[in-house]
């Protein structure tokens, strides 16, 4: 998912799982109160920085939620191996399709599950830390986007009457110098591993993890290749109903699994500094004739500051699925952020929110956690990832997944 979004590296040392419980949580000087109703396990906020790589980041947090859930402990998997090997492959297949394909730092969830599947994963510690080769602590991947960009396009766009096998040695030295290289072999718990027997003990099986979406452009119960800029790799969704999507996304947080969501955060109803995400609407039933004639008037501009203040629970609109194709086929909706959703809350009004785990380090006024909203939620997702026995049975036999 693109993150200009986005939407970098972590500073990872992980914090006890997080125990499901009801609490609040009152931001200071806010006037919406959230009641946690469910939260399921995770480890720590990370902290992706200055890097477009949320795609990274909110996928291993979802799959080290998964290891806590199948008692496999806790787990700091590492961000810069799927990094590196997934701007490899779509190096090389840039360079195939003569730069037609675009080469930049954002992915999707189906890249970190492909690498998994295909390089296998390796702790943090076998990795160079994040920024240390270039004098940070944080992922920072401005000049490394910048150089790596730069090289590929050189070579994709060159018009070379024939390539030499040289290019993709010089591609690995720019991500061995930003990066760190790559590891054969590594110590873990007095344990020699290679990423792929690494991988194996982890007891993670790449193939039980699908992805779905709602849109009306493609059948109801089929896959498709969702139709955004990052999904490079032409990974396929599962496409639902809107009301069997949020089903899917209801039941696994209920049975205790994490959802990996990609969502659209250049929204005005999604405040960086409030860390809500909400779709407000006007109470025009609740408003009397004096007031409801005074909102009538009023540009558009003043009724968004009315309506995007984020200080109270209010009014949300009833999202369609026809609003949701609208805003995707508008470029109203893009695919520009990661994150995991590990639970559920409530405000003082009753309405319905999810938890979320972001990788924007912990930070106020929740912790580096964000709240959005069922309708947000609704109207903005791009995709989930989640295990397939978090589907409910019926939805699962529609998809034909066993």
């Amino acid at each position: 998912m693109k993150k200009i979004l986005l939407i970098a590296a972590a500073a990872c040392l992980l914090a006890a799982p997080a125990a499901a419980q009801e609490k609040k949580t009152t931001a200071k000087n806010d006037t919406v109160k959230f009641t946690v109703i469910k939260e399921n396990p995770i480890t720590s906020i990370k902290d992706q920085n200055q890097s477009g790589t949320c795609w990274a980041f909110s996928s291993l947090a979802f799959f080290e939620s998964e290891l806590l859930r199948m008692g496999k402990g806790t787990h700091d998997l590492c961000e810069s191996f799927v990094v590196y090997h997934t701007m490899i492959d779509r190096a090389k297949a840039a360079v195939r399709l003569h730069g037609d394909i675009s080469f930049s730092q954002g992915g999707s969830f189906y890249d970190v599950v492909y690498c998994m599947k295909n390089y296998g994963m390796v702790p943090q510690e076998a990795m160079a830390a994040p920024g240390s080769l270039y004098g940070d602590t944080l992922f920072n991947h401005n000049e490394l986007d910048a150089v790596a960009g730069a090289y590929v396009r050189a070579i994709a766009k060159g018009n070379f009457r024939k390539l030499s096998p040289c290019w993709i040695n010089g591609l690995y030295g720019i991500y061995d110098s930003y990066v760190g290289e790559l590891p054969k072999e590594f110590q873990k718990d007095g344990k020699s591993y290679t990423p792929k027997s690494y991988m194996e003990s982890l007891g993670l099986n790449p193939d039980d993890y699908v992805s779905l979406t709602s849109f009306t452009h493609h059948p109801f119960y089929t896959q498709f290749i969702i139709e955004v800029p990052d999904n490079w790799m032409w990974g396929t969704v599962y496409n639902l109903p809107l009301d069997e999507m949020m089903a899917v996304v209801d039941n696994a947080l209920e049975n205790g699994y994490p959802v990996a969501w990609g969502t659209d955060v250049s929204e005005k109803g999604f405040s960086r500094t409030k860390a809500i995400g909400i779709v407000p609407a006007a109470d025009l039933e609740g408003m009397g004739g004096t007031e409801a004639e005074r909102w009538g008037k009023l540009t558009q501009k003043e009724k968004d500051n009315a309506l995007y203040k984020f200080d109270k629970p209010g009014k949300e609109l009833a999202i369609t699925q026809e609003m949701r194709q609208e805003a995707f086929d508008n470029y109203e909706t893009t695919d520009d952020h990661g994150m995991v959703i590990m639970g559920t809350a409530t405000d003082q009004a009753g309405n319905r929110y999810y938890k979320v785990q972001n990788s924007w380090d912990v930070r106020p006024p929740y912790d580096g956690f964000w709240y959005f909203s069922r309708p947000f939620v609704a109207y903005k997702t791009t995709s989930v990832m989640v295990n397939k026995h978090a589907l409910p049975k019926e939805i699962a036999k529609k998809l034909g997944i066993k």
